[in-house]
């Protein structure tokens, strides 16, 4: 029988999926949050927190490459580098709380940018430079499989401010980047062979629904200043998430 802390879990988990996908984000700080609120072990928490990532992350590139908001030639770059990163940072058994702080300081700044004047950023796109992108991608992958999340949480803000995607292709890019980041990073993390909890299944279904909601809003019916206005609050959240742990 179902006890009340895990149905609060998934309502939790349900929530911040769907927040997440409305941005193309898969919600790993978020679960995060709300494992180590629960009490949970971090041996446990960062294996859920990346299923529940890959799931998430799977649903809204899924929607989002549907919608036609997505753009191969932004994504692959990226994505090239940062997976083997993922993998290595994943397989690396080290704590994170050293680079926590730096990390909630970047993500709080770029939030604020966002929501200062979310209207205000310039939709003109700038020459992509696959140069930039690949060592971007190495060290988003890296940082990611360290902490246990997709990376999308950085590289969003990044290519909204570089210009490099339109807002909406941004969110599926996000997305991607995530699922192939989140996967490499759990393959790593297998090496140690993880404990996974009972309630796992009840969860994947929980986030599951709350990705297909919030990428359905975000990929078809949300406009670009309000896309921002709610990846500024996600990174708030994540911030905050970061620098409390």
């Amino acid at each position: 029988m179902l006890d009340v802390p895990t149905l609060l879990i998934a309502l939790a988990f349900l929530l911040a999926a769907l927040l997440y996908a409305s941005v193309g984000h898969g919600g790993a700080s978020a679960y995060l949050a709300v494992m180590a609120l629960a009490g949970m072990p971090p041996t446990v928490m960062r294996p859920t927190a990346l299923i529940s990532n890959m799931l998430v992350a799977g649903v809204g590139a899924y929607k989002y490459m549907r919608a036609g908001r997505f753009s191969w030639r932004v994504f692959w770059p990226f994505a090239i580098t940062s997976v083997p990163m993922a993998y290595l940072g994943g397989s690396i058994h080290l704590p994170a709380h050293y680079f926590e702080a730096l990390l909630g300081i970047a993500l709080f700044f770029a939030a604020l940018r966002l929501l200062v004047k979310p209207g205000g950023v310039a939709e003109t796109l700038r020459p992509f430079k696959w140069g930039w992108a690949l060592g971007i991608g190495a060290v988003l992958g890296f940082v990611s499989g360290l902490i246990g999340i997709g990376g999308g949480i950085f590289l969003s803000p990044l290519l909204i401010f570089l210009r490099w995607a339109e807002t909406r292709q941004v969110s599926g890019i996000a997305a991607a980047f995530i699922l192939v980041n989140s996967a490499s990073g759990f393959l790593g993390l297998l090496q140690n062979s993880p404990p996974l909890p009972s309630a796992l299944p009840l969860w994947a279904v929980a986030v599951l629904a709350g990705g297909w909601l919030g990428a359905e809003l975000g990929s078809r019916h949300l406009s670009p200043p309000w896309i921002r206005r709610v990846l500024g609050v996600v990174l708030v959240i994540a911030a905050l998430r970061v620098l409390l742990a």
